[in-house]
């Protein structure tokens, strides 16, 4: 694949504005050579004018086109690949639209309000033979890659457990009220898929997705959540994930109103905790942009003795940008392998993780409105 790959950006957002720069960033800056990006359209829900004035922000090629509707958008004969920015409410409609029309897709996650929906989008993809991956960035960081690859080395032993936690700390009632889609339930608003989503993500790449294939089983969930009683989401959700082939733990929360780092200092310690029988893995910085680590080596409680091989490392990669081209890279690098799903992020575990959210909202008689769970396409208003 020597010519660029050429996006569309479906709708104008923040997400959409801070992954298009990023995607237009010199690959060389973050030590890339075999990638090419370039955009070549987007649309906005509202109108032309809008695309066109998001376009000129992000720094778009000036050849790139504006649209006002996203029907526009996928029949562009200049788009190879659309990434998806709406509210994961909207995950659904939009993909199947991209994906009907023969593009291929980076969805933006949560990948969709349910796992029918998740397995609905992949039956697609593989029925027109197209590229799609659920837009989980970090799983592509360099960071993520060299703390799986230290896991599944046995450097820390056998894990047995991870921490993982993102709540912001804020006050709902002023920040978000009842319409933004935090809170907003016909945007299938709530903590869990908006921040939940990372910690669990954390909890399944040492737990789930570096295991060996006979050991990739769903989890056993057990969930607490507490709601906001002005529009019933969730806003602090916590959740005990069981693998039945290790008997490992992972614990993921979220919550809106308490913080992961309340002095904004990292004083509180790490975010997350990845727990092994030789030692212990801390990453600090917000689960969905870590920068920082410390590896602790365990020893015997009785002679005091280093059992683990290694010494104390405390580590620091920075990022050259936001860190969101690095999910980029990998769907180029996957185009132009011919494949249609990325070992990085598979269809599979995506589905495996939607199913495990739908039974946290199960087993707390969570429902979004019917339109925004339904299975059926296409539906009106997205």
């Amino acid at each position: 694949m020597s010519s660029p790959l050429r996006w569309g950006i479906l709708a104008t957002g923040g997400i959409a504005v801070t992954f298009t720069k990023d995607l237009l960033k010199d690959p060389s800056t973050r030590g890339a050579s075999d990638v090419k990006h370039t955009v070549t359209a987007a649309a906005s829900s509202s109108s032309a004018s809008r695309a066109n004035e998001f376009l000129k922000e992000v720094g778009a090629p000036s050849e790139a086109k504006g649209y006002g509707s996203y029907a526009e958008l996928v029949k562009d004969p200049n788009v190879d690949i659309i990434y998806v920015a709406t509210p994961h409410s909207h995950h659904f409609q939009n993909t199947m639209l991209c994906l009907e029309a023969k593009k291929h897709v980076l969805c933006e996650k949560a990948f969709t309000t349910n796992a029918a929906q998740a397995k609905l989008l992949v039956d697609t993809a593989k029925k027109n033979n197209l590229f799609l991956m659920e837009a989980v960035w970090i799983r592509f960081f360099p960071i993520c890659q060299e703390l799986r690859k230290i896991a599944s080395d046995g450097k820390i032993g056998n894990i047995r457990r991870v921490f993982a936690d993102l709540s912001l700390g804020v006050d709902v009632e002023n920040k978000f009220g009842t319409k933004h889609r935090m809170t907003n339930m016909d945007l299938a608003g709530g903590a869990m898929l908006d921040l939940g989503i990372y910690p669990i993500t954390w909890v399944f790449q040492f737990l789930y997705h570096i295991q060996p294939p006979q050991n990739q089983k769903p989890p056993k969930v057990a969930s607490s959540i507490a709601t906001y009683a002005p529009t019933g989401a969730d806003e602090m959700t916590s959740m005990i994930f069981t693998f039945p082939a290790t008997n490992a733990q992972g614990i993921a929360t979220t919550n809106f109103r308490v913080s992961y780092d309340p002095d904004d200092k990292n004083t509180a310690g790490p975010a997350i905790r990845i727990q092994g029988t030789k030692g212990e893995i801390q990453v600090y910085g917000p689960a969905y942009r870590p920068t920082h680590y410390r590896l602790i080596p365990a020893v015997d409680k009785d002679t005091g003795e280093n059992k683990a091989g290694f010494e104390f490392q405390d580590v620091t990669r920075d990022i050259p940008g936001h860190g969101m081209f690095w999910e980029a890279d990998e769907c180029f690098r996957c185009l132009k392998d011919k494949k249609l799903e990325s070992d990085g992020m598979s269809w599979s575990e995506s589905i495996v993780i939607m199913e495990a959210m739908d039974e946290v909202r199960k087993q707390h008689s969570m429902v979004y409105p019917e339109k925004i769970e339904s299975t059926k396409y296409p539906l009106e208003g997205f």
